[in-house]
């Protein structure tokens, strides 16, 4: 399904939206057949879940839908390289690499909660600057993708196609906070637990929905401020294009906008200053 065009206020080298826009529609399709697969698992009785090394979960979900991600991916740009959660790099010669999470929130998965999501992006190697993303969440069935300089693209089923938008919210007073794992923020360097309680006191209402969908959550403005304490890359790179060409921010707690701080905030751009008051220096 191509995605119609859009203007974005972000400039980017002409080469780097060709590269996007060639693999943009490969990007969602691939994502949403990951999605289906991990479905055809969810709510099993029979789900079998390891704890790996750093005590997150991994099911043969998450391996499935990986495995079938990078042989999707080979068969379309083999000279692409190929980082994902679950298995080793895969380097490339084209200075494009697809980033992956087969399962975004593989404990809410595993638990049967229907908040878990597919994340796919591809960045430019030599910036390390993300280039598109898509989010899918299989089993609420709603989608966003984006690519730089083509607008953020939201689909709920068998909807159509809608540009997808922050909300115009100036407060966080009267907003929506969401987080994930709140545990994170005590097992940072310097414990951020009055960060979160700090958050959580100025938004009008926080929820733990978390991971994937929490972002998507503020790029369609349903939210207004998405935070991770704790982050990988798989997690972080499908979100900065989605988030800033939906109008709003992806950033590190301390307002720098990168996937690779291994922590996120993401707004709707207005309560940005607000919410790095009370990170910046955490």
């Amino acid at each position: 399904m191509t995605t119609p065009a859009a203007a974005s206020p972000a400039t980017y080298p002409a080469e780097w939206k060709a590269a996007a826009n060639e693999r943009l529609d490969w990007a969602r399709q691939i994502t949403l057949e990951a999605g289906e697969i991990t479905q055809t698992y969810f709510r099993s009785p029979t789900l079998r879940i390891e704890w790996k090394e750093d005590r997150t979960p991994v099911t043969l979900a998450d391996q499935a839908a990986e495995q079938h991600l990078r042989k999707r991916i080979e068969e379309r740009f083999p000279d692409d390289g190929i980082l994902g959660e679950e298995y080793p790099e895969k380097p490339g010669t084209s200075g494009y690499k697809w980033i992956l999470d087969p399962i975004d929130g593989t404990k809410p998965f595993m638990h049967g909660v229907p908040l878990y999501t597919n994340l796919v992006a591809v960045l430019e190697e030599a910036s390390g600057e993300p280039i598109l993303g898509v989010i899918n969440a299989p089993a609420s069935g709603e989608t966003i993708h984006a690519a730089i300089g083509g607008g953020a693209w939201y689909q709920n089923g068998g909807g159509e196609l809608s540009r997808a938008h922050v909300s115009e919210l100036k407060d966080l007073g009267e907003g929506l906070f969401l987080t994930g794992d709140v545990g994170g923020f005590q097992d940072r360097a310097e414990d951020a637990t009055e960060t979160y309680f700090a958050l959580q006191q100025t938004a009008r209402i926080s929820r733990t929905w978390g991971d994937g969908y929490g972002y998507m959550m503020v790029a369609v403005g349903r939210a207004e401020l998405m935070v991770d304490a704790k982050m990988s890359v798989w997690d972080a790179a499908c979100l900065k294009p989605i988030l800033e060409e939906a109008g709003g921010t992806f950033t590190s707690w301390s307002g720098d906008p990168t996937v690779h701080a291994g922590e996120g905030i993401a707004t709707n751009g207005h309560v940005l200053k607000q919410v790095l008051a009370i990170t910046a220096g955490k």
